[in-house]
């Protein structure tokens, strides 16, 4: 049998499309098929969090449908699956099977098996993240490591810990054995993924392990760049900041989603974090490694936000000079605390705030991006342009979401391949450049 994944979400959720692929290429009778028309079985796998990943899933999903035809099925996987499997299953009798986000490993199985309409939600989740077989994509040079699963934080506005469990991390000697393979399959630049990576360790080990997890990684052949997402601003460490400033394969970049810097916001929204330990921990990230890209996320429109709470964020914002920043409007989730407070803010308002931010946000990342200007950076080859020349990115941006760069080659190179970029032009969000001769710049 023929399946097509289609994928929607955040890393985490490709990771988990990786799995899938994994438990069906172990099995001699399935095989990935490159389109919905080849295939015998579609999958979607879904995003849950918030109003506008819950609308792109649905339209996902109708969209898969039209390609049911001469018996073909189409099943649904993923966080909206997992959070609203019920509802959905009365809904959409279009799909044949429903599961969540725990039962990837058991696919061939539930594949074979697609005679009758069934909901599957609801797979045991055991006391740790088990280490899974994975297949990668064609170009694998870049790859996430899941090194936990789940959150115990239970931020008032998120939906996370219901859907995903509580925190469970993956062994120590698991996620070494995976980032092995990851180097053997040809990964250069290892993204560390999780609901909170700062966390990791905490439930095996009774400690924070990520500084000596990170460490470990360091020593494995063939790994260039390692990258930390989804960290958390009260477990960001002196011995953290520390391994990140004296690794040199660590990326001089970290995604920290602080949410908020108005205490009284930060207090409702359940966040362990204050304005003032946020910008004591900025500036320690900042003191040891001065080149440091601090990406963060924000929520604007938060039950009971006044315009001084606004206020003070986008203060906050033109002082801290993030050098990446996301800002979205507070989607009201039913299920969750905020969703029931009162003094919700009026849609426009949120609209308003966001677009206050972002405008804001746009002058300090063409300043970050200007000052790049006429400097060499060392950049991983993405893809080639159809005009000739080369899209990639520095050690500063993660891929799908930040800056790229764009710039002119005088020989042919390939994705994966790390050259020396001098730029020499710069806008909000991109950079422009030329490859330069190893002897022709000073790191």
């Amino acid at each position: 049998m023929k399946v097509y994944i289609e994928t929607l979400g955040c890393p985490k959720n490709f990771n988990d499309t990786e799995v899938a692929k994994g438990s069906l290429c172990g099995e001699n009778d399935f095989t990935l098929a490159a389109s919905p028309e080849d295939a015998d079985i579609i999958m979607v796998n879904t995003c849950g969090f918030i109003n506008d990943a819950k609308k792109e899933s649905i339209d996902k999903i109708f969209e898969m449908s039209a390609y049911k035809h001469a018996g073909k099925k189409l099943v649904v996987s993923g966080c909206l699956s997992e959070r609203y499997s019920k509802e959905l299953f009365d809904e959409m009798p279009e799909v044949d099977c429903f599961i969540g986000v725990n039962e990837y490993e058991q696919l061939p199985e539930i594949f074979r098996n697609l005679d009758m309409r069934k909901n599957l939600v609801g797979g045991c989740i055991g006391d740790t993240l088990p280490r899974m077989q994975r297949k990668l994509d064609d170009n694998p040079f870049t790859s996430t490591l899941k090194i936990a699963e789940g959150c115990d934080n239970f931020c008032a506005y998120c939906v996370i810990p219901s859907i995903r469990g509580g925190f469970r991390s993956k062994r120590m000697e698991d996620v070494l054995a995976e980032a092995e393979e990851l180097a053997a399959a040809g990964c250069k630049e290892l993204i560390l993924i999780a609901q909170d990576v700062t966390n990791y360790g905490i439930d095996l080990y009774g400690a924070y392990k990520l500084p000596e997890l990170l460490r470990q990684l360091c020593r494995i052949e063939g790994i260039v760049w390692i990258r930390l997402m989804y960290c958390y601003e009260d477990r960001i460490t002196d011995e953290l900041i520390a391994v990140m400033a004296t690794e040199p394969k660590i990326c001089h970049y970290i995604d920290i989603p602080i949410q908020h810097a108005a205490d009284t916001v930060l207090t409702a929204m359940n966040r362990r974090s204050t304005g003032a330990s946020i910008r004591t921990t900025i500036r320690k990230l900042r003191e040891a490694i001065p080149d440091m890209h601090i990406r963060t996320t924000l929520i604007v429109g938060f039950p009971g936000e006044t315009e001084d709470d606004f206020e003070a964020l986008l203060d906050f914002v033109e002082t801290m000079r993030f050098e990446r920043l996301g800002v979205f409007a507070y989607s009201r989730e039913e299920g969750t605390p905020a969703g029931e407070m009162e003094n919700q803010i009026d849609e426009a308002v949120k609209e308003a705030r966001l677009d206050a931010i972002m405008r804001r946000q746009l002058e300090i990342s063409l300043a970050v991006n200007e000052a790049k200007i006429g400097k060499t950076f060392t950049v991983l080859v993405e893809e080639r342009d159809a005009d000739g020349s080369y899209i990639g990115r520095t050690a500063y941006d993660a891929p799908e979401i930040d800056d790229s760069v764009l710039f002119t080659s005088k020989r042919a190179l390939k994705a994966g391949d790390f050259v020396q970029v001098q730029i020499n032009d710069a806008f909000d969000y991109d950079l422009i450049g030329v490859e330069v001769e190893a002897d022709e710049f000073t790191k």
